[in-house]
C-alpha cells in the first residue's frame, strides 16, 4: 500500500511535530507501507530528492514560488507534483503537517484521486475556515481528520462542524527512552525550558518568573534549550534582569540527546501561550520530571495538576514563580510527581498505541476506497 506523506516542514528543518512525524513514518514503513515524503524546499541548496531512512523525500519550493508571485513557477511546481502523484499512484495521502504547501496538494488532487487523511497538531484559535481559507479547504476535502489532543479536536469541530463524523483523537506519543531517569537534583536545582525560541513558547515569562527566585534559590540555574528568532531578545531580557550568571542558553539540542538533557533537570517549565499538545511535557514525564505549565489547549491533557506537575493561568509569571518555588521547596512531592508523570506517560501515551491507531486508520481509509 502506497502513501504520500505530506509534511509542511521535514528533516533537517525539525521541531517536535516533525520529529514525531518522522518516527511514525519509519514505524509504519516497517509494517509494510510504501512511502514517499513531499515537503517544502526553503533552502535552495538542499537537494530536490534524497533518501530518509530508506524513504524517497521530495522537496519543492512551494513557499518561494508563492511569495515570488511568478505564475509560471507556481504552475511548474504543480505540474511536478501532479507527475509525482501519477507516477507513484498512492492509495492514500496523509497530510501530517498542514501549511501553505497544501495548496499544491489541493491543486493536484485530480492527478490521482485518492483518500486524504489530515492530522492537526497546533491550536486553532482565530483560524479561518471559510470557503477560500486554506485550512477550510483542506479539512473539507479530507476523508478523515485526526487531532493531537482533545482540545484541538474540540476547536476543529467547533470551527467546522461538518467534520464531526469523520474526525477523531489520536494523542501524540513518544517512545520510552533507553536512558533511565536520574534522581532529581535539588542541591543545585536546574529549571529547564526546551523548544523553539518564538513568542508562542513564552520563554520571556520563564525569565521574568526566574528573576524572582534567585534570592531564595541562589544555586538554581535556568537552562533554555532551543533556537529561533526570539533568542536575541530573550538574551537581552536576561541581561536586563541581571540573570546572565544563572541563565544558560544552550542552543539547538539533537533530539536523541533530549533525554540526557531532561536527566539534568529538576523540573521542566512550559510557559506556552498556545500549545496543541505539549510534546516537551511528555518527554519530561518519560524522564520522571514534573512540569510547570500554562493551562492552555492540550497541556492539561499531558500535565495533570497536582499529580504530575502544576498548571497555572496563561501569562501569569507571578503564578509561575510560585509554582516553581513550591516544587523546589518540597522535594518529596516533586519526586512523587515525576514518578507519577512517568507512569502515566507510559500508559496513556504509549508509542505502540500511537502507531497502531494510524495503522488501523490507514487500513480503514484504503479499504473503503477499494470497496
Amino acid at each position: 500500500m502506497r502513501v504520500v506523506y505530506w509534511m509542511e516542514r521535514f528533516w533537517p528543518n525539525i521541531g517536535g511535530a516533525e520529529i514525531l512525524g518522522g518516527k511514525l513514518l519509519l514505524a509504519l514503513r516497517e509494517r509494510g507501507y510504501d512511502f514517499i515524503v513531499v515537503t517544502r524546499q526553503d533552502d535552495p541548496d538542499s537537494p530536490h530528492e534524497e533518501e530518509y531512512g530508506g524513504v524517497s523525500l521530495y522537496r519543492f519550493p512551494f513557499l518561494t514560488v508563492l511569495t515570488g508571485g511568478n505564475a509560471g513557477q507556481v504552475m511548474e511546481s504543480r505540474q511536478q507534483v501532479a507527475k509525482l502523484k501519477r507516477t507513484f499512484a498512492p492509495d492514500l495521502v496523509h497530510i501530517y503537517l498542514v501549511g501553505i504547501s497544501c495548496l499544491f496538494h489541493l491543486g493536484t488532487a485530480d492527478a490521482h484521486p485518492t483518500p486524504l487523511l489530515v492530522t492537526l497538531h497546533g491550536a486553532l484559535q482565530n483560524q479561518a475556515v471559510g470557503r477560500e481559507a486554506l485550512l477550510g479547504q483542506t479539512l473539507r476535502s479530507a476523508n478523515w481528520v485526526t487531532c493531537c489532543s482533545a482540545a484541538v479536536l474540540t476547536q476543529a469541530r467547533q470551527l467546522l462542524p461538518e467534520i464531526i463524523p469523520r474526525s477523531s483523537l489520536i494523542y501524540n506519543s513518544r517512545d520510552v527512552p533507553p536512558l533511565l531517569p536520574k534522581p532529581l537534583p535539588f542541591a543545585t536545582p536546574y529549571v529547564l525550558c526546551l523548544g523553539r525560541l518564538i513568542p508562542d513558547k513564552g520563554f520571556d515569562l520563564a525569565l521574568t518568573a526566574f528573576a524572582s527566585l534567585v534570592d531564595r534559590f541562589p544555586h538554581a540555574r535556568l537552562v533554555i534549550a532551543g533556537d529561533g528568532p526570539s533568542r536575541p531578545k530573550l538574551e537581552q531580557q536576561a541581561v536586563a534582569l541581571g540573570l546572565t550568571e544563572v541563565v544558560e542558553f544552550v542552543g539547538w539540542v539533537d533530539p536523541d540527546k533530549v533525554p540526557a538533557l531532561m536527566n539534568m533537570a529538576t523540573l521542566v517549565v512550559m510557559p506556552s501561550r498556545n500549545e496543541g499538545f505539549g510534546g516537551v511535557a511528555l518527554e519530561a514525564a518519560l524522564m520522571a520530571r514534573p512540569v510547570v505549565a500554562m493551562c492552555v489547549e492540550g497541556l492539561p491533557e499531558v500535565v495533570v495538576h497536582e499529580e504530575t506537575g502544576l498548571l497555572v493561568e496563561p501569562e501569569d509569571s507571578h503564578a509561575l514563580t510560585k509554582a516553581i518555588r513550591f516544587l523546589l521547596d518540597n522535594p518529596e512531592t516533586t519526586i512523587l510527581m515525576g514518578q507519577a508523570a512517568r507512569s502515566r506517560a507510559q500508559e496513556v501515551f504509549a508509542w505502540e498505541r500511537y502507531v497502531n491507531a494510524y495503522d488501523a486508520l490507514y487500513q480503514k481509509l484504503i479499504n473503503e476506497r477499494a470497496r
